[in-house]
Order: structure tokens, then sequence, then C-alpha cells
């Protein structure tokens, strides 16, 4: 399967559009004023242990004192032992006797600052790669406890070998069981780049420096989304193309001879309309090709997708009209996964087949289609009500997540009161606030669909309530009110 990838890039933001045959797989989006301190090295100053509290302030250049907790202080640990952090049962050194006022120190941001409070840090520093974690500062060789136990020995004793001799510890990611020897291979000479680079700006810098700084989602395309089969990856600045090949020379050269600057007059996301399709994958509706669509709704705890014949009626039989349907509903639902990056329980729907080969091929062609995603998924069969279930790993905020947040008409409800339901809320509402107050008048302020509505059909209704609390109802519109808003004023 051949593939592009596209780079928009701008001040504010970097948008990456993975495309296949013409159609966009995956979107990666990144905004500067976002981006988080979590794995960033600092050589740090230490400004107070605090004994009582078994921490201490660390200065590493940021407008608040960064927090070192005394369970975050590496320890070296006999050889091939798991890290000091993974060793609950063992006593700590008290901090005092390990860190003191104005040592320089090498930290690692594993906490963002939230509110008023600092950074939280780690003397241990780990660097992520691809498929690997790496703790330079130790020996132990790990396996993700996500991969089945029977692989583990296996995984282990091949990471071992390509280690070799020169040290550093090393963990084997989820998704890197299926790795092979020469990407493994890749990602361990990556890593010890990086972590050469941070010794020695650690010697040449002067303490509050930043050492390293977790790569950028442009850097993070050579190292996590470049492929066999990526052809070409296109970018529209000069400036961040000159970037990038620095980068993949001193990291990755086999990516150098595919990156492209883009000099097009168009757009680069234009070129395959991927903006269009990004306002897609916000919407619940996706039309297939052949008349049916689907309806896909996101909740906190799992996606459900409903798939519908809709208007197709091609086929010779409902039978084949159905299957068709499912059949081309597999293919556009990975791929919807995969762009709006859906993760945890999903529940797909398929059209109800009567019969059990069409079944076992609309799973097939569901499970092919999964199986290209980069992120772990696994499905099940068909449930007795006909359902299908599956899970992906989540890895990051969903696109929906990412670009959107929650209607502050409808509070994320999907639905708002109808206007003659707010008008009937208005008139209950003025019957309780007459049966406690004695105002000389009611003053009702909505916006102007249920003033009209008050004005118009429901005139009778108000009139009548006028009538029994024997008191005069006013009418104020407010176009600036919501749906659902209004207020009752006791004058």
């Amino acid at each position: 399967m051949q593939q592009d990838i596209l780079i928009n890039w701008s001040p504010q933001e970097t948008r990456v559009a993975v495309v296949e045959h013409g159609a966009i797989q995956e979107l990666h989006v990144e905004r500067t004023l976002e981006r988080g301190l979590v794995g960033n090295v600092y050589l740090g100053k230490v400004a107070r242990v605090l004994p009582g509290m078994q921490s201490a302030f660390i200065d590493i250049g940021l407008e608040r004192a960064a927090f070192l907790h005394v369970a975050d202080v590496w320890q070296r640990q006999p050889e091939g032992e798991p890290p000091q952090v993974a060793r609950s049962h063992q006593p700590l050194v008290p901090i005092e006797r390990q860190v003191f006022e104005g040592q320089a120190l090498m930290v690692q941001v594993i906490k963002d600052p939230l509110g008023t409070k600092g950074a939280r840090l780690s003397t241990q520093i780990s660097i992520a790669g691809r498929h690997l974690v790496f703790l330079p500062q130790d020996d132990h060789i790990g396996v993700s406890q996500k991969i089945p136990t029977d692989q583990r020995d296996q995984l282990r004793a091949r990471l071992q070998s390509l280690v070799g001799s020169a040290g550093g510890g090393f963990i084997l990611r989820t998704n890197a069981e299926d790795s092979t020897d020469q990407e493994l291979g890749d990602d361990i000479g990556y890593l010890r780049k990086t972590w050469a680079r941070i010794k020695d700006a650690s010697v040449r810098l002067p303490a509050q420096s930043l050492l390293h700084q977790d790569l950028t989602l442009l850097e993070r395309v050579l190292r996590d989304l470049l492929g066999e089969a990526t052809q070409s990856i296109r970018i529209d600045s000069r400036e961040q193309f000159q970037k990038l090949m620095v980068f993949s020379k001193e990291f990755m050269p086999a990516a150098s001879e595919r990156l492209q600057l883009y000099k097009g007059e168009r757009p680069i996301f234009d070129l395959y309309a991927i903006d269009e399709e990004i306002a897609k994958a916000l919407g619940r509706r996706v039309d297939l090709k052949s008349g049916g669509y689907l309806i896909v709704d996101q909740t906190e705890a799992l996606t459900t997708i409903d798939v519908n014949t809709g208007a197709y009626v091609g086929a010779r039989n409902f039978d084949d009209t159905i299957f068709k349907t499912n059949l081309e509903a597999a293919q556009a639902i990975a791929r919807q996964l995969r762009l709006r990056n859906l993760g945890g329980i999903v529940i797909v729907d398929f059209i109800d087949m009567s019969r059990p080969e069409h079944q076992e091929a609309v799973l097939a062609e569901f499970k092919k289609q999964l199986a290209r995603d980069r992120v772990k998924t696994m499905a099940g069969g068909f449930s007795q009500l006909g359902l299908l279930e599956m899970t992906r790993k989540r890895t990051r905020e969903s696109l929906a997540h990412l670009l959107c947040e929650p209607c502050p008409a409808c509070q994320g409800k999907g639905i708002v009161k109808t206007t003659r339901t707010v008008v009937y809320d208005i008139l209950r509402e003025i019957l309780r606030e007459a049966k406690q107050f004695n105002p000389r008048e009611f003053r009702v302020i909505a916006r102007p669909s249920v003033i009209e509505l008050l004005l118009d059909e429901e005139s009778q209704h108000l009139a009548a309530l006028s009538d029994f609390i024997a008191k005069p109802i006013s009418l104020q519109s407010e176009s600036a009110m919501g749906p659902e808003e209004y207020d009752v004023v006791l004058l």
C-alpha cells in the first residue's frame, strides 16, 4: 500500500496528513501554544531541600520552581534489576542525603505545571523512540506488560542481542512486538545518538538550561510515520524543510531521499481536499459511495457506529444489497477509526445478514482493513444481537476532542429543548414564584423565538396565567440568550 505524507506548517499549528490512493487515512495536529513540557530534559539547580516533605525545589529556568519528590530520585540498582521507581517495596534513601542546595542536577519533566503548582521532575532519564524506551542510567532490559507473557522472554532475548555490550537499559513498547531486527536496531542507534547529545550539552551549558526537548510533530513524522510504503514526504515550509533535512541526515539518512519541498500555488492540503475531509470527520454522518451511510456517535465510554443502506438498491436482491453495503462499510469504518483517532471500545452495528457466509466475508474484510492500522486493534466476531465489538488502543486525543469543545447551548448533549418546551418551563416558573413572592409585576427575558411564541400561539395561556396570579406579565426579547436560557424577573 503506497502512501504520501503531506505537512502543512504554520507558526501556530502543524498538520500532517497520511494519504493513500488519494484519500486521507490519518491526521495529526500539534499546536505551538499547547505543547507541554513532559519529556523535556533540563540541567536544573537545587533551590531548596525540604526534608519534612521529602522533596526539593529545582530551578529549571521556568516561572515557578519545579518539584522533585524522593520517590522520583533515581538510584543505581544491581545489574539487571528493574529501576528504583519500579521497586516500591524497597525503602527510599532520604532526599537530604541525595541532593543539596546549589547542586546542578539533570532532571526530566514527568508532569506539566498546573495552576500554581510547578512541574514535577524525575532524575531518571527516559527517551522514547518509535519501538523502544531508552533508560541510559540503567542496564535493565524490559518488555511491555501488555505483550502476552509467552512472547516476552523471546522478545527480551532478541533485544538483548541487538543491544550488545554497549550498555543502557531498554524497554520494548507494546507496538514493537512485530518489529524487525532492522527497525529495532535503527531505534537503538537513534536513541543512543540522542543521549550522547544530551550528555554533551550537560557539560557545555550552564545550570537552568534545556538539554533536550521531546520531538516536535515534524520530527515524529520521520520517527513514527515513515515506513516502507511511504513514497514522499512533502512540506510547504522552506525553513522547516531544511530543519527536517538536517535532522534526517543525522538520525535517519534513508528518510532524506523522500523529503520534498512543496512549491505549488495551491495550499498543500487542497491537493486532496483534506480540509473538506476533516470537516466531514467531525460530523455524525459518513456517506458511502453506494448510497448507504454510517452514523458515528462518540461518547465517554465507547463509540457506536451504525450502518444503513440509505438509497442503495443496486443489487438484484435484498441480501446482496445488504452484503455489498456492509462490505463497503467495513472499509469506511476502518478508515474513520484512523482519521478520527477513535480509541477504546467500539461497537459496530452492521445491517443484519441472514447468510453466515456473508457475515464471515464482512468480518474477514473488516479485520483485513484493521490490520493496516499502526495502532493496536482487536476485533471479535458477531454477537447474538448481530453487533461487532472491537477495541482500539488510545494513543492520543481523538480528532473531535482536539479540534472541538462541547456546545455552550446544549452542554454537549447534542440536542436542545424545543421553543415550546422552554415556554412551558417559563410559565411553570412564574407560577412557582407567584406562590412564594408578591411582586408588582413579572418580566420574562428570553431569546426572540421564545418571546414570539408567547405573543402568538401561547398568548392565551400567558393571559390565563396572568389572570390566575392577578399580576401583569411583561416580555423582553434578548437575542444574546441561548436556546434554553431565560430569566423571570420580579419587579
